[in-house]
């Protein structure tokens, strides 16, 4: 039996967590929406591709997303690290450009848990932590009818079982809901074949 993706979804409070994928930053759109609250995202400058608030306003307020641009993976370890102990803000997104050595994980997993905030990192397929709490694969899912589809595979969880969904956002609704398979929905070919 398939576990029940909100028992892992939202994100686990005073934790650290990782997405991974071609839909990692979707992923952390979401959290950002369920947040309900300020979310600051920290982002090395030199990258090239800058995250723009105003176009994650189908699920959260640009308004209410702060940016911090840093110059390296040790100024978004150490602002993740400040916010994430102060606790005023409920939610930070840290963009990873290379691996946590697990002194660093563990030090974001205290942080969290000292101001019982939740920090999601975005990370590259390999380049995962022994200390994080969950770690998400998300991928874009073709369908012709609707491009919102989403695969999300929790591939490590240290609080419970590991699973797979298919999620689609809801804009109007602001609303995650999960869905069947492309391929098993009624009408679809291989469902009624």
């Amino acid at each position: 039996m398939m576990p029940d993706l909100f028992d892992s979804f939202p994100l686990r409070k005073a934790r650290v967590h990782e997405a991974c994928g071609a839909g990692a930053t979707g992923f952390a759109a979401i959290a950002a929406a369920r947040a309900a609250s300020d979310v600051l995202w920290i982002h090395e400058t030199w990258r090239p591709e800058v995250l723009n608030p105003v176009g994650l306003s189908a699920f959260c307020d640009p308004a209410k997303l702060l940016v911090a641009q840093v110059n390296n993976q040790l100024e978004a370890l150490g602002v993740a690290e400040e916010t994430l102990r102060d606790g005023a803000i409920p939610l930070v997104v840290i963009e990873l450009s290379q691996p946590l050595s697990l002194t660093a994980g563990r030090r974001l997993q205290l942080a969290a848990k000292d101001g019982g905030t939740t920090g999601l990192c975005l990370i590259s397929e390999e380049m995962g932590s022994n200390a994080a709490e969950t770690r998400w694969r998300c991928a874009p899912v073709f369908d012709a009818q609707d491009s919102t589809l989403m695969a999300w595979e929790i591939i490590k969880n240290k609080a419970g079982t590991l699973g797979i969904w298919h999620v689609r956002w809801d804009r109007t609704s602001r609303r995650l809901d999960v869905v069947s398979p492309v391929g098993e929905r009624p009408g679809s070919a291989r469902a009624s074949g």
